[in-house]
């Protein structure tokens, strides 16, 4: 009998794409995506360790599950990720029902895991300490068939005093280019238009193979592969930006001018405490160089509040930044006390309502500015991949939504039978901080391939490549990062 599977995935990007792989090698193994609403026979929980809540958030869904387990001795429930790293055989202390705990380290082996665990009729728990198998030799089953995730590395090497994620993904890890190269290249082949390269650290990538220029490079190698759109890239961090990305990304015409550079505070004295080694003048300086090259640049951010120690002065001096730097968006955290990082010990730990008064604040600011900025594009064509299932979709007005090249949410209106997948141009009607909407007639609709493969539920499934499905929609070019800058808040 064919076990089936769901996987619900909390998180950044590389937890998504984590997901794909884990849905891949349970495919692989004989399961099938459970179907409906009917309960599956295996629930996988990719979980997150950054934020605070995260916690809260697995022992409160585990615990929601408990009841199913009960009714159905059969089921089996596992949980992977950065939480399952961090904590390890506390989750089986706590919630006894979960038959599966696997860390960061061993996405491969969670078949195996849930076989031993019924034969044996007993929990297993194998965390290991480093990588062993890149996860991209992994298959994976890809959620999305016009946008694509493409890990170029693992792992990360800075020591910022907030963040978790280095002790539980490890050290900085390089695939080789040829290796990142094929993948992109056999999702094209599928028909994906779009893909996201990711790493904790991107512009650090090359780092083990000693080619400090690597991830410009591969930029530009990502620009010869025919039928390959877009590119984007998450994230960077601004001690290692340097001018040939720059380059890279204004002289490639598929790489997006769209920037996703983590701030995490304007104060000096907070970088300083944060092991964050660059300043604010630094910071503001790269922006200058990017716009000067991509005038059209959008450019989104990460930043924490309430960071232990952070004065109202320190605060002035991000809303300084944050008006200066003009962001496209930000991702705003309010500073999250995590065991095991340095900043959980520090002194100085800010009240609870000063920090939700100057994240109040912060958000209005940036708001502002975010609708000041989209209003700049009203009357603009702009060329929208797409989407299925992502954003406000509004049935009344009959709108669909996708991404322009900056990243930009766009909702719109079809005039003649669009599919996710498809690409379409139109103008700017209306704009809202957080979105655009273009009511006006199509002015261009190419119906592609990836729009074919949508239309008739073919999802890529890509064989691991030597050289995760979660549960919600495609992976949209937004979805918070944990990655490069750390959203650690």
């Amino acid at each position: 009998m064919t076990r089936s599977y769901q996987i619900r995935t909390f998180g950044c990007q590389m937890n998504v794409h984590d997901s794909e792989r884990l849905a891949g090698m349970l495919e692989d193994a004989g399961y099938r995506p459970v179907v409906g609403d009917t309960a599956p026979d295996v629930v996988v929980l990719n979980t997150c360790a950054v934020r605070e809540n995260a916690d809260n958030k697995l022992y409160g869904t585990l615990g929601h599950l408990r009841p199913l387990k009960r009714a159905n001795a059969d089921m089996q429930i596992a949980v992977g990720g950065c939480l399952a790293q961090k904590d390890r055989g506390d989750i089986l202390e706590r919630a006894p029902w979960v038959d599966v705990v696997f860390g960061t380290h061993n996405l491969g082996a969670l078949p195996a895991l849930l076989e031993r665990a019924r034969h044996n009729a007993a929990a297993q728990v194998e965390i290991l300490e480093s990588l062993e198998t890149f996860p991209s030799t992994l298959p994976a089953r890809r959620e999305s068939a016009y946008s694509g995730w493409v890990s170029i590395s693992v792992g990360c090497n800075n020591t910022c005093t907030f963040c978790i994620v280095p002790s539980l993904r490890g050290k900085e890890s390089d695939r080789r280019p040829g290796d990142v190269l094929a993948e992109v290249r056999a999702l094209v082949a599928e028909g994906v238009l779009e893909v996201t390269l990711l790493g904790q650290n991107v512009n650090s990538y090359g780092v083990e193979f000693g080619d400090r220029f690597a991830f410009g490079k591969l930029l530009r190698a990502c620009g010869e592969i025919d039928g390959l759109e877009r590119v984007r890239f998450t994230s960077p961090h601004p001690k290692d930006f340097t001018d040939d990305v720059i380059s890279a990304m204004a002289d490639t015409p598929n790489v997006c001018h769209q920037l996703h550079m983590p701030l995490q505070s304007g104060s000096d004295r907070v970088l300083r405490a944060m092991r964050r080694s660059y300043r604010s003048g630094r910071y503001l300086d790269i922006l200058d160089r990017v716009r000067t090259a991509m005038p059209d640049a959008a450019i989104t951010t990460d930043i924490i509040i309430g960071f232990p120690g952070e004065t109202e002065r320190d605060f002035q001096d991000t809303l300084d930044v944050v008006r200066a730097a003009r962001f496209a968006s930000a991702f705003t955290f309010q500073y999250s006390r995590r065991p095991g990082t340095p900043a959980a010990g520090l002194d100085e730990q800010v009240p609870k309502q000063v920090v939700q008064e100057r994240f109040d604040r912060l958000v209005a600011v940036q708001e502002e500015i975010c609708l000041e900025e989209n209003r700049k594009l009203v009357g603009a064509p702009v060329e929208v991949l797409v989407a299925a299932g992502e954003g406000r979709k509004d049935d009344a007005a009959h709108r669909m939504s996708g991404r322009c090249r900056d990243g930009r949410l766009v909702h719109f209106t079809p005039t003649t039978r669009v599919r996710p997948g498809d690409v379409v141009t139109t103008i700017v009607t209306y704009a809202a901080p957080h979105y655009l909407v273009a009511d006006g007639p199509l002015t261009s609709h190419r119906r592609t391939k990836a729009g074919d493969n949508t239309e008739a539920g073919l999802l890529p499934k890509t064989p691991g490549i030597s050289l995760g499905l979660p549960t919600f929609g495609a992976p949209p070019p937004s979805v918070p990062t944990t990655a490069g800058g750390c959203s650690a808040g």
